[in-house]
């Protein structure tokens, strides 16, 4: 740990930009396995994945289950630690698109603006601990 300011202690727990993509991609576009997040435009590479995946189990933010359609498969699940991330991702969204014109955010992303709504709810029913 840098130091103990708030914003550096996020940072430390969340690592990079690829720990933040995997995560968006697990709560917003529903994505939870290995194979689903190298589909990301991101182009994230398989070994980058893998350390990333690994660091968010030990940090608490994904579980991570054997698939039980194909044992030889596994699929990570968020924690409530992941979800409690949606307001900040949503923020950073938002202030994305206010100070970067091209940057747009997906209409799944919007969904979970709304705490009560539908894709909050949905998401909730996936948290493991």
């Amino acid at each position: 740990m840098r130091s103990d300011c708030p914003i550096s202690c996020t940072l430390d727990m969340l690592g990079d930009k690829w720990s933040l993509l995997i995560l968006r991609d697990l709560l917003f576009f529903g994505r939870n396995s290995f194979g689903e997040f190298l589909l990301s435009e991101e182009k994230i590479a398989r070994n980058i994945l893998s350390d990333r995946l690994e660091d968010l189990q030990a940090k608490g933010f994904l579980v991570k289950e054997v698939s039980p359609a194909n044992k030889s498969k596994f699929l990570y699940y968020p924690t409530e630690k992941a979800v409690d991330l949606v307001p900040l991702l949503l923020q950073l969204s938002a202030w994305s698109k206010k100070h970067n014109a091209h940057c747009k955010p997906r209409s799944d992303v919007r969904a979970f603006e709304d705490p009560e709504g539908d894709a909050m709810r949905d998401l909730k029913l996936k948290v493991r601990t």
